[in-house]
């Protein structure tokens, strides 16, 4: 059975709500938004709906690695640099959960090497109140710690978790019932197949 980590599976219809509410929230504080940025690759998805509802479609990204599927790397780097001018512009920032907030920090970083943005807001689908970094926007606080699992990671996250069960090659309904245990999450035949062909099995 791999490590005993509560988790939380977030459907798309769960996605779809709290980015709505996200929305809403952005809409009230009636901020100047120039430019939305997806810190890749969590906030590609709260993102691209963010500037469907909010209706700003100057949109970019840049990719900081931090996790591979639950696993954490040991620093936070940017991979791909953002190529957007900044110089002035009103920036709304987003990702998909401040958990430690490592991500953040190494964003406010790379946005602020590249120029002099007019003002940087944030915003975030899940607050972890244990991250050092507090969003300006968050749709959802998580008082009690869990790893949260959105539905555009699902392959990823159980392909970590699965590979450090003792019993890799158990049938999808023993690898399913210790998924049950040691993450509290129910999942499907399906995604659970899936996984296994990302760990080529």
């Amino acid at each position: 059975m791999s490590k005993a980590i509560p988790c939380e599976l977030i459907s798309w219809s769960q996605y779809n709500t709290l980015s709505r509410q996200l929305a809403q929230q952005i809409r009230d504080a009636r901020i100047n938004v120039d430019m939305i940025v997806a810190i890749g690759r969590g906030g590609y998805m709260p993102a691209r709906l963010l500037s469907d509802l909010l209706g700003i479609f100057n949109l970019t990204s840049f990719k900081i690695e931090h996790y591979r599927g639950a696993h954490k790397q040991r620093t936070a780097m940017v991979k791909y640099g953002l190529t957007a001018p900044v110089d002035e512009q009103n920036i709304l920032l987003v990702d998909d959960v401040s958990d430690s907030g490592d991500t953040f920090n190494v964003a406010f970083e790379h946005l602020q090497s590249l120029g002099n943005p007019e003002h940087i807001h944030t915003a975030v689908l899940h607050h972890k109140v244990v991250s050092r970094f507090v969003p300006d926007f968050y749709a959802e606080k998580v008082e009690q710690w869990r790893w949260i699992i959105y539905p555009w990671a699902i392959s990823e996250d159980l392909a970590s978790f699965i590979s450090t069960m003792e019993q890799k090659a158990g049938s999808v309904e023993i690898i399913a019932d210790n998924l049950k245990h040691a993450h509290g999450i129910s999942v499907s035949a399906e995604h659970i197949e899936d996984a296994l062909r990302l760990l080529g099995g």
